[in-house]
């Protein structure tokens, strides 16, 4: 069984409740728009993190971190991208990879906006953790952890850290 916390749209802005909420995590993943490389640095202390970079990434990020992973854990695999589009309206690249890979959970952010739904048609469980940075347009800033127990997501959580432009 892992614990697992995921995190996405950071844009350079590292909250010290991400410690909070992560530090039970065996792993966190981050589904781009890290903003600056510190903020894996941080989240690297709380736990091994998984990392694609997104559009507003530099140059130091993209040298060190990929554009799409696909992993397994356990019985379960990811497919995790930054711009992934939704359920039903993926773009072209990303319908490609899905019938491709056919993941059993494909995660992205750059929306801004915290979704987790059954794609029926793919038999794909879609995540976006929506945004955790103070930048952007959501009105929350989000995180989400849940478990995976052999080739089961369980006791998923959406963790509200307040509105955007805020930090403790």
């Amino acid at each position: 069984m892992k614990r697992i916390g995921l995190i996405s749209d950071t844009h350079g802005h590292y909250d010290i409740r991400y410690a909070k909420y992560f530090s039970n995590c065996d792993e966190i993943w981050h589904a781009g728009d890290i903003g600056d490389i510190q903020v894996i640095d941080q989240l690297n202390k709380i736990a091994p993190t998984k990392v694609v970079y997104g559009n507003i990434d530099n140059h130091v990020i993209r040298s060190e971190y990929e554009m799409d992973l696909y992993f397994k854990i356990e019985e379960v695999s990811i497919f995790m991208t930054h711009i992934g589009g939704k359920p039903y309206s993926y773009p072209k690249r990303i319908s490609e990879k899905l019938a491709l890979l056919k993941p059993t959970v494909f995660i992205c952010g750059h929306s801004h906006i915290c979704k987790v739904q059954m794609d029926k048609k793919l038999n794909i469980l879609y995540i976006n953790p929506g945004a955790a940075g103070i930048k952007g347009f959501h009105k929350i800033r989000t995180l989400i952890r849940f478990t995976i127990d052999k080739k089961e997501l369980k006791n998923l959580e959406v963790i509200e850290l307040g509105k955007r432009g805020k930090s403790p």
